[in-house]
């Protein structure tokens, strides 16, 4: 990784495939894995989907900001939450500390992978179709990316491939 960028930071829509591509990327990389949904159900004792619904959106949303802003790894793959990117200290905090990289999907294959997006702990404001968070969403992956990689038709060893020789090429560039 480049300079004091030592993680490799996973954003992108729910159902892109960040934790799973991440727990394989880590494997691959010799790094360690970290879910940041998982660290803010253990730190609230509650599932996603529990959290929003006791503390509503912008709750949820303060606590994923403050479990994020303060993770302190090195040689890690993060994956985040797909809402991770509402965060502004968050976002900085990661940019600081790894590469950021956007598995991007189109709607119709997020569309296809996900099931009741509720149930899985996804923050929709007050009659947001996934059309609309998709379309919000999009802009701000970019925004923050360093690399943005296409997810679309591969499968989980293939994706893992193209992120690790993509992070591997821009490596060698920054030398």
């Amino acid at each position: 990784m480049k300079g004091n960028k030592k993680n490799v930071i996973l954003i992108g829509m729910p159902g892109c495939g960040k934790s799973t591509i991440g727990v394989v990327l880590a494997k691959v990389l010799g790094y360690e894995f970290t879910d940041s949904d998982l660290l803010i159900q253990r730190r609230e004792g509650k599932l996603l989907r529990e959290i929003i619904a006791e503390q509503g959106e912008d709750g949820f949303l303060q606590v994923e900001d403050a479990v994020n802003a303060s993770l302190t790894t090195e040689h890690h793959v993060i994956a985040t939450g797909g809402s991770v990117v509402y965060c502004e200290n968050a976002m900085k905090h990661l940019q600081e500390i790894g590469t950021i990289v956007y598995l991007k999907l189109s709607y119709a294959t997020i569309c296809h992978r996900l099931g009741n997006i509720r149930r899985r702990g996804v923050v929709l404001k007050d009659g947001q179709t996934l059309k609309d968070l998709y379309d919000e969403r999009i802009p701000l992956y970019e925004q923050y990316a360093d690399l943005i990689i296409d997810a679309e038709g591969h499968d989980v060893e293939s994706l893992m491939e193209e992120v690790a020789k993509t992070l591997e090429s821009t490596d060698k560039k920054s030398l």
